[in-house]
């Protein structure tokens, strides 16, 4: 499918995606890492989180613990463990820091939960009723590709910072955000030949349909390929591109996250900002790291794109790539790995109409990734 056909194609997944679980949108997503206060610093200092929440030793919490990060409809989740061996630990040392939760907000968790596992997903935790003073939350959670889980999070009736076992964080250092809005989508890379297998358990469990699929033609270099389908609910608030590797002369960068994470997982997060070259700008000037695209990109993206309201030189000083769909255009850049490990980054996205992924930019990209590779050794 020609991604010219996304906008349409989105209009259709309403009535394709079964509503027999509605999604409200992303509650919060929880990595697992190796120092969560350190971790938190970062993410906040580099990319302006905002401090809200904290449990752990303070809080009766005596296995782990995490730190709550906020920016708008962003909300991050930062935990460690606290004591030798156990689930957190084990999660660390096969995959490093990574995405271990992604959390859906729902109206019934119970409801969500019982509709996924009798379409065949495995359980990960029976609904759950969390209470304190501030009123109770229901949870659920079911697993998906990797170690990755879907928890389900039912929070109407409560009005605390974030769950019950969780107090407020109020630090005295605070950063000031950078214009990062909501979750546009978040990326899962998946082994060889199972992609079909992964878009098939979003639409048969959770009533997902398929938005767009790109094959190895659309994402391709002269050395690596990989293939892509993505899933969207029926309101599109949540959508998960599912890649896979693709047969290329070199290693790809999908084969190269699997060897290092040992496995399945979330690559990457795409999270959407009004004014792409402000956001950009601050994340720079605090460290944040993106991927290098050459001039020559933009001696003819104005000829592929048409015209645009932004002026090209900020675009082209900081990388910022551009595509267009019948709906519009987008503005894109992508981190390098912000983490040791070449897993896991970022994308920033503005878009400006388009409701596509970049499909234009796609060997621009993949080139510029294969630059970082190439310095690695893993290409």
């Amino acid at each position: 499918m020609s991604q010219d056909n996304t906008s349409l194609q989105l209009e259709k997944v309403v009535d394709q995606a079964e509503d027999f679980l509605p999604l409200l949108g992303t509650d919060y997503v929880e990595l697992y890492v190796g120092n969560a206060k350190q971790a938190a610093h970062y993410y906040m200092s580099a990319w302006g989180f905002q401090p809200l929440a904290y449990a752990g030793l303070e809080t009766g919490v005596k296995d782990r613990v995490s730190y709550v990060l906020v920016q708008d409809k962003i909300r991050l989740v930062l935990t460690s463990p606290l004591q030798q061996d156990g689930p957190v630990n084990e999660h660390i040392n096969k995959h490093g820091d990574g995405v271990k939760v992604v959390a859906l907000w729902v109206d019934d968790a119970a409801k969500s939960w019982k509709e996924t596992t009798s379409r065949g997903a495995e359980s990960c935790m029976e609904p759950k009723t969390m209470e304190d003073e501030n009123g109770k939350v229901v949870l659920s959670g079911i697993h998906t590709y990797g170690e990755t889980l879907h928890i389900f999070v039912e929070r109407g009736a409560y009005n605390g910072p974030f769950l019950p076992g969780f107090k407020a964080w109020n630090p005295y250092y605070r950063s000031k955000e950078t214009g990062l809005k909501f979750i546009d989508h978040m990326v899962g890379n998946v082994g060889w030949n199972e992609m079909n297998k992964w878009c098939e358990f979003y639409a048969k469990v959770m009533g997902f349909a398929q938005l767009v699929s790109f094959d190895d033609k659309d994402i391709s270099t002269d050395y690596t390929a990989l293939m892509s389908k993505v899933m969207s609910n029926g309101n599109g608030r949540i959508k998960f591109p599912i890649n896979e590797p693709a047969e290329g002369r070199k290693k790809s960068q999908i084969e190269e996250y699997i060897d290092f994470y040992n496995g399945a997982g979330v690559q990457h997060i795409a999270v959407a900002t009004d004014n792409i070259i402000e956001t950009v700008s601050a994340l720079k000037e605090r460290g944040v790291e993106f991927l290098y695209v050459p001039e020559t990109y933009y001696d003819t993206v104005l000829d592929r794109v048409g015209e645009i309201d932004e002026d090209l030189e900020p675009l082209k000083k900081h990388g910022i790539l551009i595509d267009r769909d019948e709906e519009g255009y987008l503005l894109q850049l992508f981190t390098k790995p912000v983490l040791d490990r070449p897993t896991m980054f970022f994308e920033i996205i503005q878009r400006k109409g388009a409701k596509s992924f970049g499909k234009g930019n796609f060997k621009a990209l993949f080139e510029a990734i294969e630059r970082e590779q190439e310095l690695r050794g893993t290409l």
